[in-house]
């Protein structure tokens, strides 16, 4: 599976009171766009794993996006 990024993204999340809120600017859902399309087009099982190590703002809460 190719996961692409688009130059200058930024995404940023939260959880709060049982909500995990996503933030993004344009190409940052972009690319949320882009990695879920390669999610849908994959074999159940696939996922994506973001952290601020790979991919989020600093400070944001980890989440996993799956196939099934």
């Amino acid at each position: 599976m190719k996961i692409e990024w688009v130059d200058g993204f930024e995404i940023k999340t939260v959880s709060e009171n049982g909500e995990i809120v996503i933030s993004a600017n344009r190409e940052g859902m972009l690319s949320l766009a882009n990695h879920l399309t390669a999610l849908a087009d994959g074999m159940p099982g696939d996922h994506i794993h973001y952290d601020e190590n790979n991919a989020l703002e600093e400070g944001s809460t980890e989440f996993i996006i799956e196939r099934i």
